[in-house]
């Protein structure tokens, strides 16, 4: 019965026309709350921010590593001020610079440059009987190095973050966290050192922390850790499609929120003819197809409505995600959907609009949708929490989705440039795609070089959502000419450059995870 009736809930909800919200509409709101979140659930004082929304949730330092990069993101879209962004994210460089290093139990912020996994929001010291976690390092280096590319100016507070940031990331021993052995280990604590933490192998979330761990310019580990962490990897086929199984979906989103893996392959790419951000895709696509087929029954699992990853759950907190199904016990999270938006952005967006418009009464607070919900429990259950490191993704994603601007900046640091070659990355044309794909290509503009006005043409092999943008040379978008759904064929729009000055503009056409560039060149 319970399932009936909320099959009738979701016609209604589709049948309402006052619930209808637009795909840009959407994704800023729900982006501006995720931003939010990382402003106000922070120390003004030391710029520590928390784990989860509650009163006395310690910071999480990868949930930190996340807000540097969602600040950058609000002072892009005006919703802070530069000068606001600059302030905050200076003052918690100086207090992960300043903080006190060293091998105690307590009183320090960490240890070989490296930080402890849960640090006291008012102290900034190690709480919670906190590992030196590795993968929370590297989120938080992760943002601290956006932080650094973006704030890019020539006063004193810009100049003391690229400093800091540098200074941070440089510190850090890499080297010590192999323990003399291949690959990085996940942990460290004082007393027992690296006893009962395993190796980090793949796949899984881990990915950028074997990128800045090889290259870093003053620790970096061997280029053979790369080859150990590869060697773990699981490469199947799920609801007919072929990539790395890491069922919870975060693991195919934290290392893509900074690094754009697009039409680059590492060997064990190269030798399976796809890349990671193809990767991602299929693991998307293949749980959204698990939730169609709804193995266990769960209530409300659809095309339209799903998300496994580790999350809050009815019981406390959980790692769950699918295919094959882990830990499935009914709980939808809409970060998993959300983060996965440049992957898939169609079968995405069809969540965020069901979760608005049908679950918003129960979900929305003051930072978007709660972490997580359940329809299978009696009585159905709501979060009341936001967690960080699922806000992370939602603002990021969204905005790697929008304008691309995380990945732009994030990619032209000299470090990850060096552990991407170090890791044995190279550059391809292209990926086949396969697994249900959205193959498009974008025509040559005419005319090209052009005074005033571009014809723009491009062809959809289906249909699907599109997203066109013009963008100049230091990566701003100037003009968004199509966002919305197409059918498959060909189709074109205009560019009038009216009050634009003259150089070389970039187009980017996006549709079904991919992207084709091209560029036109405005003479006066």
């Amino acid at each position: 019965m319970k399932r009936i009736l909320l099959a009738m809930l979701g016609l209604a909800c589709i049948a309402s026309p006052a619930a209808a919200i637009t795909d840009e509409a959407l994704l800023d709101t729900l982006q501006h709350g995720a931003c939010q979140y990382f402003w106000d659930q922070a120390n003004p004082s030391n710029g520590l921010i928390k784990d989860r929304s509650t009163a006395t949730s310690p910071c999480s330092i990868a949930s930190t590593g996340f807000g540097l990069s969602a600040i950058c993101i609000g002072v892009d879209h005006g919703w802070l001020t530069r000068a606001q962004g600059a302030g905050r994210v200076l003052t918690t460089l100086q207090t992960f610079w300043n903080g006190a290093q060293g091998n105690s139990t307590s009183g320090t912020i960490g240890y070989k440059g490296l930080y402890w996994h849960w640090l006291d929001m008012s102290t900034a010291t190690r709480t919670w009987d906190g590992e030196l976690s590795t993968i929370d390092t590297a989120l938080l280096f992760a943002g601290m190095l956006d932080a650094r590319q973006f704030f890019n100016g020539g006063d004193a507070t810009e100049t003391q973050i690229r400093a800091l940031a540098d200074s941070i990331y440089d510190r850090a021993d890499w080297v010590f966290m192999k323990n003399l052995q291949p690959g990085i280990k996940m942990g460290y604590k004082p007393g027992t050192g690296f006893l009962n933490f395993g190796t980090w192998t793949g796949y899984n979330e881990a990915m950028i922390l074997y990128l800045l761990a090889l290259g870093s310019p003053t620790h970096a580990v061997p280029a053979s850790d790369w080859n150990t962490w590869t060697s773990g990897y699981n490469w199947n086929t799920q609801y007919g499609y072929t990539y790395l199984i890491f069922p919870p979906l975060f693991g195919h989103q934290y290392s893509h929120c900074w690094v754009d893996f697009r039409s680059k392959r590492d060997a064990f790419m190269q030798n399976h003819g796809s890349d990671y951000f193809e990767n991602s895709r299929r693991a998307t696509l293949a749980q959204r197809a698990y939730a169609v087929a709804n193995p266990l029954g769960q209530v409300g699992y659809s095309d339209s409505l799903w998300g496994l990853t580790a999350s809050d759950v009815p019981t406390g907190y959980n790692a769950r995600g699918a295919p094959p199904g882990q830990n499935d016990d009914g709980t939808i999270t809409p970060t998993a959907p959300i983060g996965s938006i440049p992957f898939a952005p169609g079968e995405c967006l069809a969540v965020a609009h069901k979760l608005w418009d049908g679950y918003r009464a129960n979900l929305w607070g003051a930072y978007g949708f709660r972490d997580a919900f359940n329809l299978t429990v009696e009585p159905d259950w709501y979060d009341t929490d936001y967690l960080g490191i699922d806000q992370g993704p939602i603002a990021i994603m969204i905005e790697n989705y929008r304008t691309g601007r995380v990945w732009n900046r994030f990619m032209t640091h000299p470090a990850i440039l060096q552990g991407l070659q170090s890791a044995g990355f190279t550059a391809i044309a292209d990926v086949p795609a396969g697994n249900s794909t959205h193959p498009l290509e974008l025509l040559p503009g005419t005319p090209n070089p052009f005074t005033h006005r571009v014809t723009l043409r491009y062809r959809l092999a289906e249909a699907g959502h599109v997203r066109l943008a013009l963008f100049d040379v230091s990566g701003r978008e100037v003009a968004r000419l199509v966002d919305g759904t197409r059918a498959a064929g060909e189709h074109t729009a205009f560019f009038d450059a009216e009050g634009m000055p003259e150089g070389i503009y970039l187009v980017s056409l996006g549709s079904g995870g991919r992207r084709c560039v091209g560029k036109c060149v405005l003479v006066r």
